[in-house]
C-alpha cells in the first residue's frame, strides 16, 4: 500500500476517497470493496496491480471511510452507486476501465456492466452472483434465503449500528474473523477498520446500503446478459452466498469464465491473494 497515493476525486456530487498507484498510462483498473471493508481490503492487490503496469484506482465508496455520507437512504441506490463508479472513470480521463468488484462492490460492478457495458473494458467480479441470479435464489432456495437473513435485521433503524459499533466494532470484526480462515485479519487489518468503522456517521452509511437495495431497487427493464468480457472468481467456502449461484451467473455472459477456489471463503483476495492476483493479470492482460 506504500506506493498508493490518496486522492480526493468529485465523482456524481459526491467527493470520494481514493487509493491511486501506478503508471498514469496504464490501463485503469478500479477495484470496488464490499462491506464492510473500504479500499484498504484490496491492500494485496493495489501494489501488485501496479507494479504490473496498471493504472490503479480503488475508491473508499460512498458512506465509507473518508468519502462522503450522504443522509438520504435513496442515495445508496444501485443507480447512484454506479454513477459514482462512471464518475471516477470520467475523472481519471478515461472512457472506459477494467472493473474489478468483491461483496457489495461486486453488485455494483455487475449492475454498471448490464447498464453501461461501454464504460466497462473487462469486468471481474468476486464472491457476488449475477442479481438476477441472486433474485432467483432468494425466491427459491431456503438455505440461501437463510444465509441473507441478516440483510432483513439490518432494516431495522439504528438499532444495528448501535449493535455493530458497541466494543470498537466488536461484532464486525468477529463477523470478519469467524468467516474466514485462520490468520486472514491480522489485528493491524483490524484496528484499521475498526478507525473506518469509528467515523462519523460510517456504520449508518454503510448499513444504508442494504437498506436502500430493498426500498429503492433501479429500474428493471434491462437486459440481464452481460455483453463485456467477465472473470468470475468464486471461494467454494462462502458463508454468505452458495457457490450454487456462481455458475448459472457464468451462463449470463457472453464471454465469462468462472474460477473456483475449493478452500477460500468470501474473503478470498485477503486468503488467496497471489492466485487471485495473477488470475486478474492474466485475464486483464489477454485480449479480448
Amino acid at each position: 500500500m506504500s506506493a498508493a497515493e490518496v486522492q480526493i476525486v468529485d465523482s456524481n456530487g459526491v467527493c470520494l476517497h481514493v487509493r491511486v498507484a501506478g503508471p498514469t498510462d496504464g490501463p485503469l483498473v478500479l477495484l470496488l470493496h464490499g462491506f464492510p471493508e473500504g479500499s484498504y481490503g484490496w491492500r494485496h492487490q493495489i501494489p501488485y496491480l501496479a507494479a504490473a503496469g496498471y493504472r490503479v484506482w480503488a475508491p473508499d465508496q460512498r458512506g465509507y471511510g473518508a468519502s462522503d455520507k450522504p443522509e438520504r437512504i435513496a442515495a445508496f441506490g444501485l443507480d447512484e452507486l454506479a454513477d459514482d463508479v462512471a464518475g471516477l472513470i470520467d475523472a481519471a480521463g478515461r472512457r472506459q476501465a477494467v472493473v474489478v468488484g468483491h461483496d457489495w462492490g461486486g453488485v455494483v460492478a455487475w449492475h454498471l456492466a448490464r447498464r453501461s457495458p461501454q464504460r466497462v473494458s473487462k469486468l471481474v467480479v468476486l464472491n457476488v452472483p449475477h442479481p438476477s441470479v441472486m433474485r432467483e435464489h432468494l425466491r427459491t432456495s431456503l438455505a440461501q434465503f437463510r444465509r441473507s437473513l441478516y440483510v432483513l435485521a439490518f432494516q431495522v433503524p439504528r438499532l444495528p449500528e448501535r449493535a455493530l459499533g458497541r466494543d470498537d466494532g466488536h461484532a464486525l470484526a468477529r463477523a470478519l474473523v469467524a468467516s474466514s480462515r485462520p490468520g486472514t485479519f491480522s489485528e493491524t487489518d483490524l484496528a484499521e477498520y475498526r478507525r473506518s468503522w469509528a467515523a462519523p456517521n460510517a456504520l449508518r452509511a454503510m448499513l444504508d446500503w442494504y437498506r436502500a437495495a430493498l426500498r429503492h431497487p433501479p429500474a428493471r427493464g434491462r437486459g440481464a446478459r452481460i455483453t463485456v468480457p467477465t472473470l468470475l472468481i468464486w471461494g467454494a467456502q462462502d458463508r454468505f452466498l452458495g457457490s450454487e449461484m456462481a455458475q448459472p451467473s457464468i451462463e449470463l455472459c457472453d464471454d465469462g469464465r468462472l474460477v473456483v477456489i475449493d478452500d477460500a471463503t468470501h474473503w478470498l483476495q485477503h486468503e488467496e491473494p497471489d492466485r487471485v492476483n495473477a488470475l486478474i493479470d492474466g485475464f486483464v492482460s489477454t485480449s479480448a
